[in-house]
């Protein structure tokens, strides 16, 4: 079976790692002017030489963006079903050997929440748990769906990874996009940070997306966990896989998250910091790179950064985040998944992006895109 395994395998960590120490300031603007860039371009933008041109790259970013998405940025809100986990991750709050009370969502508590989603303007939600597959398993999904999608215009999921069946399945009830993250594309330390579980299995992850395309899901949702191993390696990995997705899935569309490793319940601290400075150059790539993708921007960046980037390359923002099950009206002290670092509500993100001349909109990018199809 063909699956980005097998382009995977043909790289390897450390000859990325000493290629991208050796990328040269001629390489980085011969990858800025070309019009189509390869993965190989994508390195180059990465690497500490591009870094001495981000205020070049922020305002190529600047203009892209705008060309391809206009000035418009789409809200969306998680919605925490279950922090039930049967794997040990070492960076997470869910993580099993985490000694903390438990909470899944029932059906007249699933309501409760998304009636207070819904009273902040939320029409985008996005669905999360842990992976504890007898408790909330394609079932209970799928049952979860069926009570929120008359509700909402766009459902996006971020779970365990499951059976191209199961996706199917979700994708027949509705579900528009799927999140999975590697976490990391370290493949000989993976085993350190998931000890345990399920999710300790490298390559069944790894595939998961290939698992999603072919059930013919809409979007779907790519990142690494920055700051578990060296940032613009990963990240490498990550663009890699998406250039391989694009042009597998090309009816699919994609997107990319930057999950930077904050503090939760008894999790390790980050093997690797990542400054702001860095994390504003990886969307830069990203944007320079691909023109087309979407970059969704969390709660768990801070204030100053998220009104920074709302100009430099963010499609979507989450706001008023809770990421604990029941955290915004049945259970607000129960087990969350991490801290976030922006609180602010819906309506103050949605008043600072007016404020930065753009429009936030409560609908996914089909109502904004007038019929655009991607050029792959």
């Amino acid at each position: 079976m063909n699956s980005f395994k097998n382009v995977f395998e043909r790289y390897h960590w450390d000859n990325i790692k000493e290629k991208l120490e050796k990328v040269t300031l001629s390489e980085v603007m011969n990858s800025l002017q070309k019009k189509y860039k390869s993965p190989d371009d994508f390195l180059n933008l990465l690497s500490p030489a591009a870094a001495e041109k981000l205020e070049l790259m922020a305002n190529i970013t600047r203009s892209l963006t705008q060309k391809r998405f206009g000035k418009t940025i789409q809200l969306y809100a998680p919605m925490y079903l279950s922090n039930e986990c049967q794997n040990i991750c070492t960076y997470c709050g869910f993580s099993l050997d985490n000694q903390l009370r438990r909470k899944t969502l029932s059906d007249t508590e699933i309501m409760v929440e998304a009636s207070v989603l819904k009273s902040m303007g939320v029409s985008h939600v996005l669905l999360v748990s842990g992976e504890a597959n007898k408790t909330v398993g394609i079932s209970y999904f799928r049952n979860a769906v069926r009570l929120l999608k008359p509700h909402f215009a766009h459902i996006s999921i971020e779970v365990q990874p499951l059976s191209e069946e199961e996706y199917s399945v979700l994708h027949q009830e509705g579900v528009h996009s799927v999140l999975v993250y590697q976490e990391t594309y370290h493949q000989e330390v993976y085993r350190e940070y998931h000890p345990k579980g399920k999710k300790s299995n490298f390559h069944f992850r790894l595939e998961t997306p290939d698992r999603i395309g072919k059930a013919g899901i809409h979007k779907i949702g790519l990142g690494v966990l920055l700051g578990l191993e060296d940032w613009r390696v990963d990240s490498f990995f990550n663009a890699l896989h998406i250039d391989y997705l694009q042009k597998t899935y090309w009816k699919s569309r994609f997107s990319v998250s930057f999950p930077r490793l904050r503090p939760a319940e008894g999790i390790i601290e980050p093997n690797f910091i990542m400054e702001d400075k860095d994390l504003l150059q990886l969307i830069c790539a990203y944007r320079i790179w691909n023109e087309d993708l979407e970059i969704s921007i969390s709660t768990r960046e801070n204030e100053k950064f998220r009104n920074h980037i709302i100009s430099l390359g963010a499609t979507a923002m989450s706001a008023g985040s809770k990421t604990n099950p029941g955290g915004y009206a049945v259970d607000k002290d129960s087990l969350e998944q991490f801290e976030t670092s922006d609180e602010r509500s819906m309506e103050e993100i949605r008043n600072v992006i007016k404020k930065a001349g753009y429009d936030p909109v409560m609908k996914d990018w089909d109502s904004v895109y007038n019929g655009f199809t991607p050029a792959i």
